[in-house]
């Protein structure tokens, strides 16, 4: 008979004993100097090495592009410092085998060459900022390395010039300023408008756009925002108001995009979101420059759908010095500022210093990138389980609408395994990187997982149902249940009213097995289609036919159904994915009654 064990997880930063004592053992050259010497003994005993620690030796931390003083006073006070910079790959190459640790902006490519180069010496690299486009993290990881960045130091400076873009767009003052300075007074051509009793759109209520929130109504601005994870009761302590995306962009007079740049974000501000905007809407971009789809913003300024756009970013930096966006009479446009004040700079340096100097003494980061290494056989054994449960969770967030925001998960193993044979931490930390991901800039992993769950506001807790049989395979089932939440598809809800998805393992590859109370079986590879039909002959064959049409391939198709002739959810594994005319071809089926696309 089952028996059910709960527990709460903590969500304070997670510091696993076997990752802290992968990482101690790695950085023990590093942090103390070790010295092996062979002693030859005569009689019986014998050879044997010695093992001498010299405490006085100090790790190397090369510092590949300027870093502020603060930073490095903070690093020599703990480590042998070598600041070169405009280093060339090949020279890059030849110096980091004699470094413990390196430090970069975004300017140096540390690349896959680098990794192998050090010969493992190379137990820290730290990215000086937020980004780590230029750090490859799939080689760090396979070579021991961990990859630390300065995620908070920059967040006031970022909103700061958010603000200045805001006001100097909404009174037309580098226009204004270029006419002065041309010798012309052309006080009528510059009227501006007031930023009192507008409504501004925060497009991602994180740090940075919750800051921003927080000055523009300062300004006498009403605020609302739109970010699936953030908490209502916050943005609420702050007099702001969560809505959806489409309530946002079509009500503001002023949108502030904070938004990270993911697969779900790429271009999200295009032809037909500009389209949903009040006329004369006036945007603001100090996020990601891929965010907008350029050429859309310039067609939307020619028409005076959009009235202005002050932009710090751009799909291209530097862009083309005959952009038609920068050249835009109703564009002012900054060259990627939002960091550059001399205070933010140092608070990165300091930030960034603490975490490698941390790093090297075997301490985990709370700003940690790239997961430390794992048993191999424990890796082995989980993998289609960690695929699994990523996907789940990333399929999970996806149903769910609203701008409440994800606050509560809950997750249940099935297992025949004692609680003490089976460690879901790793299994726990891709939940919390499918559920935020897809809509954020940050990676997730055994690290920093729980700590970006706090951050987020985002409470997970972990059931275990514990099975008689045999505990050969770790898991029989994994569960995600969302609480609190609307969904796109109703049919995904319990009579509880929560979320629920529910998958296992078979033959090694990850299955959805349950949406809501309806059983299905599908593969987890590529994308899948959600529809809730009347049960009748021939649906398979219309919604078939309907993607054959468009050469779409079918891999899976599965329909759980609750009687014959009634309701049924078919659940439609895709290896493309359709176009926006043939999904809206199959929803005006008339026996389907809603569906969904998910991408995986």
């Amino acid at each position: 008979m089952a028996a059910a064990s709960a527990s709460s997880t903590s969500l304070k930063p997670s510091t696993p004993s076997a990752a802290i004592s992968c990482l101690r053992q790695s950085s023990l050259s590093a942090t103390f100097g070790v010295t092996t010497l062979s002693l030859r003994y005569t009689g019986p005993r014998a050879p044997r090495q010695l093992v001498v620690l010299s405490m006085d030796a100090k790790p190397t931390i090369l510092v590949a592009e300027k870093l502020g003083d603060s930073g490095l006073k903070l690093l020599k006070e703990f480590a042998n410092v070598d600041c070169s910079y405009n280093l060339s790959p090949e020279e890059l190459n030849t110096k980091i085998s004699l470094c413990d640790a390196l430090i970069v902006r975004s300017g140096t490519k540390v690349t896959r060459d680098v990794f192998e180069s050090s010969g493992g010496r190379l137990k820290v690299v730290g990215r000086a900022g937020v980004g780590i486009d230029n750090v490859d993290l799939a080689a760090a990881t396979e070579n021991g390395c961990l990859v630390v960045n300065a995620p908070t130091a920059n967040t006031v400076a970022a909103a700061e010039h958010g603000i200045a873009l805001l006001t100097a767009m909404a009174r037309n003052i580098a226009q204004a300023d270029a006419s002065v300075k041309a010798g012309k007074w052309e006080r009528t051509k510059y009227v501006g408008v007031s930023l009192v009793g507008k409504t501004l759109a925060v497009m991602g209520f994180g740090k940075v756009g919750s800051e921003v929130a927080r000055r523009a109504k300062g300004l006498g601005m009403h605020v609302i925002a739109h970010d699936p994870y953030a908490p209502a009761d916050r943005a609420r302590a702050i007099g702001v108001e969560l809505v959806t995306f489409d309530e946002a962009i079509a009500s503001a007079d002023f949108i502030s995009l904070h938004m990270p740049l993911t697969a779900a974000t790429s271009k999200i501000m295009n032809d037909e979101t500009f389209a949903k905007m009040k006329k004369g809407v006036r945007i603001i971009n100090v996020a990601r420059g891929g965010v907008i789809d350029e050429e859309a913003l310039v067609k939307a300024l020619d028409a005076g759908i959009v009235a202005q756009a002050a932009l710090d970013v751009f799909m291209e930096e530097p862009p083309a010095k005959d952009s038609k966006l920068v050249q835009h009479e109703k564009v002012t446009a900054t060259p990627h500022l939002g960091a550059s004040t001399m205070e933010a700079q140092e608070g990165v340096a300091i930030e960034v210093a603490e975490a490698v100097v941390g790093a090297l003494k075997g301490e985990l980061s709370a700003t940690a990138v790239n997961a430390p290494m794992v048993p191999a056989q424990v890796l082995t054994e989980l993998k289609p389980y960690v695929i699994l449960s990523e996907k789940l969770s990333r399929l999970a967030v996806q149903l769910v609408s609203g701008g409440s925001g994800v606050k509560s998960v809950k997750v249940t193993y099935t297992s025949a395994r004692a609680p003490d044979d089976l460690d879901t931490r790793v299994l726990r930390a891709m939940i919390t990187k499918g559920l935020i991901e897809p809509i954020s800039n940050l990676f997730v992993n055994l690290v920093n997982a729980d700590f970006t769950a706090k951050q987020r506001g985002l409470r997970i807790t972990e059931e275990r149902v514990i099975l008689d049989g045999s505990p050969e395979s770790p898991l029989e089932s994994i569960q995600v249940q969302i609480a609190d939440v609307e969904s796109k598809f109703a049919s995904s809800m319990t009579d509880s009213g929560e979320i629920k998805v529910e998958g296992r393992v078979k033959d090694g590859i990850p299955h959805l097995t349950k949406v809501g109370s309806f059983e299905v079986d599908v593969s987890l590879e590529g994308s899948i289609i959600l529809c809730r039909q009347v049960d009748q002959p021939g649906m398979i064959g219309k919604v078939g036919s309907i993607l054959g049409e468009e050469n779409v391939n079918v891999s899976f198709m599965s329909v759980g159904r609750i009687g014959p002739r009634k309701q049924a959810v078919m659940a439609i594994g895709v290896d493309e994915e359709p176009s926006k005319q043939s999904l809206k071809k199959i929803g005006d089926i008339p026996a389907i009654e809603e569906f969904v696309y998910l991408k995986l």
